[in-house]
């Protein structure tokens, strides 16, 4: 059997398309997805948490990254029409597929193929959102989190979803390094959302030392 990841860059798995029916705050939605992507068969307990955990007022500039089937963004999307839209991910099959969900759900959607922020470093935005590849490995997340503070204009923010026994305790230690306000404004089912306000000027650190 092929050794795909959900963050593989060019799936070799067998296509197996699948349909996806959520709501989000009073949005029907519906999303196909495919073999060699994340959480194929259902919305993830973490993503939905995450949706559910946002503010009621969302502006600007908005990626998601990692961004799957693209559940997250064109849930955003749908609910402030007036967002902008970004979604990245490693995965072909996945941007692929995040394109034609935008479509289908009317969002207007930029969608990126990037290794973490490979493509991204460079542009600002107000809010980042993700799901972060836990699988991947410390070093890869913690990378992610420090290249999300180099993203963000001064006064964006990071919102992320990660498990307490997957290492949100140690992960917000490490935040605490990136931003000036780090909080959980929710903790559900084992999730903890995390979310990191106003970057630090310092932020574009070495992160050898927190991967260790």
């Amino acid at each position: 059997m092929p050794n795909d990841h959900y963050y593989t860059s060019a799936p070799t798995s067998a296509h197996k398309t699948a349909y996806v029916d959520t709501e989000y705050r009073g949005h029907a939605l519906k999303f196909e997805t495919d073999s060699g992507v994340f959480s194929r068969t259902e919305l993830d307990r973490g993503t939905e948490v995450l949706l559910d955990a946002l503010p009621e007022e969302v502006a600007g500039s908005v990626l998601d990254m990692g961004c799957g089937w693209g559940v997250i963004g064109v849930s955003v999307g749908k609910h402030w029409p007036d967002t902008r839209i970004t979604m990245a991910d490693i995965n072909q099959r996945a941007c692929d597929l995040s394109r034609k969900n935008a479509q289908a759900n009317g969002v207007q959607a930029t969608v990126i193929e990037s290794d973490g922020y490979e493509k991204v470093l460079g542009q600002k935005y107000d809010l980042i959102l993700q799901n972060p590849p836990i699988r991947a490995g410390k070093a890869v997340i913690y990378q992610m989190f420090a290249d999300a503070a180099r993203c963000l204009n001064a006064n964006g923010e990071l919102w992320l979803v990660i498990r307490k026994q997957q290492g949100a305790p140690s992960a917000i230690t490490y935040l605490k390094t990136l931003f000036e306000d780090v909080q959980t404004p929710e903790k559900k089912s084992g999730f903890w959302i995390i979310s990191c306000r106003n970057p630090l000027k310092n932020s574009n650190q070495n992160t050898e030392d927190e991967q260790a």
